[in-house]
């Protein structure tokens, strides 16, 4: 073998590696996502206050505030804008896979979103009426008619959507508005949504419906949000800025330096207003979230370049590779444990106890998620949202037990 064939061999090899990685680091991204939704969620689930922008008055402890704090801190508000971008992302993705099987992408693309709109609204009823699937599906319209759009344009739009809204709330705080007009009331709220979610499957599908307004009223804020990371999202892959991380690792720590400073003083000034019952907070914590999501990605994505953090990676990917069966396997989870569809602990356990629930129900999807890729190609809602999307049954299981330890798809 001469020289220039094993030069070859060696770059051929290396492009491949380059492919694996990177999709490697979209579904390690996507799994790190998953947790701190996870965090953020199971607050929902555990007390009925929670959706009333209250806390429990029984769990008033300085453990219990710190727990509070903490999520405050370091999850609310932030990672749901990390797994909007890499929807955003994974959007261009599966265009250029269209593209590559010489298959329409628009009429595709619809299906995936009707699929999603049903999952979400199913989800919405039974399991949590904090559903983002029936939010991603409506914007995911915009998303396909902004296909064509320029990274910098995606990105001034997504800035002009951020500040847009930040003007708002800052505006409405300025002018004394509040978000609990009555607190006695509210929580006089969360002590009735709190018994309703006890009761059984009646009763907790009344209480979500009966919620649905008010859930519908809080995605004014949220969807432009969404959106405007979506976009984000559409902009870094279109840039194909995950492909090639090795050549910007000074553009990783440039990102941690400024999105950390800017991002906790946010999050800070958040967590002691109160979080998102709180105009002001909401204002600071709408502008500076992305700087301190963008420099969470660059830590992961430098961690995950290192041969030690290779592993952290390969850990997460499986979870993010099922991220959708696993958001709502999370949901199916909390409601077993916490309603009354199962041991109705709602109400019944501290926030720091919570917490410990939530890192438990997570290790346990990292786990469940390995062992069923060794033998399926896609998560259980996968293969039927794919099926919906395709338009096909596709083939679910590995022959002969097949494990691709790196993943190659890119849909």
């Amino acid at each position: 073998m001469n020289s220039s064939t094993t030069q070859s061999g060696h770059n051929a090899s290396a492009k491949m590696s380059s492919i694996g990685s990177r999709i490697l680091d979209v579904d390690a991204l996507r799994g790190f996502a998953l947790f701190g939704i996870l965090i953020v969620n199971i607050a929902y689930f555990a007390s009925g206050y929670a959706f009333h922008l209250v806390e429990d008055p029984a769990y008033n402890s300085w453990l219990d505030q710190s727990a509070h704090w903490l999520v405050k801190f370091l999850f609310e508000m932030k990672f749901y804008l990390l797994f909007s971008f890499l929807f955003g992302y994974s959007f261009t993705l599966q265009v250029d896979s269209a593209v590559r099987k010489g298959v329409a992408f628009f009429p595709r693309f619809l299906r995936r979103l009707a699929g999603l709109f049903v999952l979400g609204t199913l989800h919405a009823v039974l399991l949590f009426h904090g559903d983002i699937l029936t939010t991603y599906a409506i914007l995911g319209l915009v998303l396909l008619a902004a296909q064509r759009i320029q990274p910098r344009t995606a990105l001034i739009t997504a800035g002009i959507l951020i500040g847009i809204i930040t003007f708002m709330m800052a505006l409405a705080a300025a002018a004394g508005g509040t978000l609990i007009a009555d607190s006695a009331a509210a929580i006089a709220d969360g002590q009735q949504s709190t018994a309703a979610l006890q009761g059984g499957l009646g009763s907790v599908i009344f209480e979500h419906l009966r919620s649905m307004p008010e859930m519908l009223s809080a995605l004014a804020v949220q969807g432009p949000l969404a959106l405007s990371s979506f976009l984000v999202g559409l902009a870094a892959g279109k840039g194909r800025v995950l492909a090639n991380l090795n050549e910007h690792t000074g553009m990783l720590r440039r990102l941690q330096l400024a999105g950390y400073p800017i991002g906790l003083a946010g999050a800070l000034v958040f967590a002691v207003c109160g979080g998102t019952s709180n105009l002001l907070g909401l204002a600071v914590s709408i502008l500076t979230a992305p700087f301190l999501v963008t420099a969470y990605v660059a830590t992961m994505l430098r961690i995950f370049s290192s041969e030690r953090g290779r592993r952290v990676a390969e850990i997460l990917a499986p979870a993010g590779r099922m991220a959708l069966s696993n958001y709502l396997g999370q949901s199916l989870f909390c409601a077993l444990i916490f309603t009354g569809y199962g041991l109705g602990l709602i109400g019944r356990v501290s926030p720091l106890i919570v917490l410990f629930i939530a890192a438990a129900i997570f290790s346990a999807q990292l786990v469940l998620s390995a062992l069923w890729l060794k033998s399926h190609h896609y998560g259980p809602v996968e293969w039927i949202l794919r099926a919906v999307t395709n338009a096909e049954w596709p083939d679910w299981r590995r022959r002969g037990g097949k494990n691709n330890s790196q993943p190659t798809r890119v849909t």
